[in-house]
């Protein structure tokens, strides 16, 4: 008998169009109405930067995967975290992205940044074998906390972006306080690997979504998650800790997570970027590196 295998990349979706509903859509922190600017919430999903599964890339190591196809999602959605971090530091919230326009400089220097190739900043392979070090094999799956603490090492050969990432530990996202319909960006469609062109010009039309969006009900939601803030100056940071604390105060409602001044004494205080998976780090790299990443992560830049 026959077996076929069902992936994503097998099945073929109608992707909807918004409902038409009196309650706002909120893109990344801006607020909009779908009976007057839809086009505009339209547009500004399609800005952001899309990362899927590729194939036919430049061997990972050099003998690895050649596609992350089924186990490199979560390092697609951190890559959109990121992407999303830079866009805002060097293009800013208000930029778009039109098809056929032509775009200035930093944003393909954001772009090639995520690039599938050994020495882009952000690139699979770098997120991949980065992870090495971390105690996870080249094509192995993560979960959302490993991402994040590898991203945060990436982050400092970046001095083009000059990032300072803090990842806030053993957090919990109050799911009553969302709204009921989430809007998100699905990693899981394969799509070919991109090269400049001849000229040097790197095609992007892959990179951004040219669909109506995905929708989830928030009840499907894993738990397991990493929630992002950027924060371009500590003026930005300042009025951030300020609303959170804002929040903390509404009667009945509980803290999405907890501002400290100074680290509590009963914290582990490792310094990521040293750790090593010795028999010494153990139980640290249990706790920051573990292979089922089930608690909550908030990764804030």
């Amino acid at each position: 008998m026959d077996a076929a295998t069902l992936t994503y990349d097998t099945l073929r979706f109608e992707y909807e169009d918004f409902p038409e509903t009196k309650e706002p859509v909120w893109i990344l922190g801006r607020k909009y109405s779908v009976f007057t600017e839809k086009e505009e919430i339209l547009l500004d999903v399609t800005s952001r930067l899309w990362f899927t599964y590729r194939k036919n890339f430049p061997a990972i190591g050099g003998t690895g995967p050649t596609s992350d196809t089924g186990w490199g999602c979560m390092l697609r959605c951190g890559q959109m975290i990121f992407a999303q971090a830079l866009v805002c530091r060097h293009l800013g919230r208000d930029w778009r992205w039109i098809k056929g326009k032509r775009q200035m400089a930093n944003y393909f220097n954001v772009l090639n940044a995520f690039i599938d190739k050994k020495d882009s900043y952000y690139s699979i392979h770098q997120i991949a074998q980065m992870g090495v070090g971390e105690g996870k094999s080249i094509g192995q799956w993560y979960g959302p906390n490993t991402v994040a603490q590898v991203l945060k090492k990436l982050a400092a050969f970046d001095t083009w972006s000059s990032l300072a990432v803090h990842i806030a530990m053993d957090n919990t996202v109050v799911m009553e306080e969302i709204r009921e319909e989430l809007i998100y960006l699905d990693p899981h469609t394969t799509q070919p690997a991109v090269e400049p062109n001849d000229s040097g010009c790197l095609p992007d039309e892959s990179f951004h979504c040219q669909h109506p969006p995905c929708r989830m009900n928030i009840a499907e939601l894993d738990p397991s998650i990493a929630v992002g803030f950027f924060c371009n100056t500590e003026e930005d940071f300042n009025n951030w800790c300020q609303q959170i604390r804002k929040l903390s105060l509404v009667r009945g409602a509980l803290p999405m997570f907890e501002l400290v001044e100074h680290q509590p004494s009963h914290f582990s205080n490792p310094d990521v970027l040293n750790l090593t998976p010795d028999s010494s780090d153990a139980d640290r790299l249990e706790r920051f590196f573990d292979s089922e990443d089930e608690d909550f992560e908030i990764l804030s830049l």
